[in-house]
């Protein structure tokens, strides 16, 4: 039988997870960006801070959950 973990200490399921959860902050920042653009009449700014926006926090998120997993 083969072992799911790796050295790091992270599964499979933890890595689809984590993908999910970068992909989830960017959509989200990029949904927030459109509805302040529409709001404001702002054409491009509220989706790239958004985006920008969605990019830190998911990196921020990503990092922190690695590390909490390499503690394990």
């Amino acid at each position: 039988m083969v072992d799911e973990r790796s050295d790091a200490g992270l599964r499979g399921r933890d890595l689809i997870g984590l993908g999910g959860l970068l992909a989830g902050c960017v959509i989200v920042g990029m949904v927030l960006g459109l509805l302040v653009d529409n709001a404001a009449d702002s054409a491009p700014v509220g989706v790239l801070v958004g985006l920008g926006v969605g990019v830190l926090l998911g990196a921020v998120a990503f990092v922190l959950r690695v590390r909490a997993a390499l503690r394990e």
